[in-house]
């Protein structure tokens, strides 16, 4: 009874806040299918479950910086949220499937997992194809000298001498 989660769905809702890849309580509310309120509330019930590398709230300045950002709610007492939103961690993430019980919250969150991996892997490739054109840079720039240097020697024995050859041999 899986239920059809979309992987580019929650891949544009992973975001990068503190060094960590995160995920925001509206969105996972979202897919899990419930309220952010009830979300919260479940987890303030588990509060020792979610140590700071597991979950945190975010400031003024990032909640505010996300605005412009993603789109996210306007500021209190303009239509938006009245508290600052929470960031979950992939081990947050992980762990609120011991917190939401549902059947949906289950494959959602396996649906999650699966994209943070996934995220973590395109990373790695991203690294290391960055360190690879690095390499490949760094070796261009010294054959560059190279191959100037053979570009003069070519010019060099191209150019006509300019007094004219002393012939060889016995001369009377």
């Amino acid at each position: 009874m899986g239920l059809p989660v979309e992987a580019k769905g929650i891949e544009r809702r992973i975001l990068l806040i503190r060094g960590f890849r995160v995920m925001l309580d509206a969105d996972l509310a979202a897919l899990y299918g419930v309220t952010t309120f009830n979300l919260n509330k479940a987890v303030k019930r588990n509060l020792d479950r979610f140590p700071a590398d597991f979950m945190f709230q975010l400031d003024p300045a990032e909640a505010e910086g996300l605005i412009f950002q993603t789109g996210i709610s306007k500021r209190p007492g303009r239509g938006g949220s009245r508290y600052l939103p929470h960031a979950f961690t992939e081990q947050g993430v992980a762990m609120l499937s011991s917190v939401l019980r549902s059947p949906r919250a289950i494959h959602v969150n396996i649906a999650i997992m699966r994209t943070f991996v996934m995220v973590r892997q395109t990373l790695a490739i991203h690294k290391e194809l960055a360190a690879k054109l690095h390499e490949l840079e760094r070796r261009i720039i010294g054959h560059d000298a190279q191959i100037a240097n053979i570009f003069d020697a070519i010019k060099w024995l191209m150019t006509s001498p300019k007094e004219p050859p002393r012939k060889i041999g016995f001369h009377p």
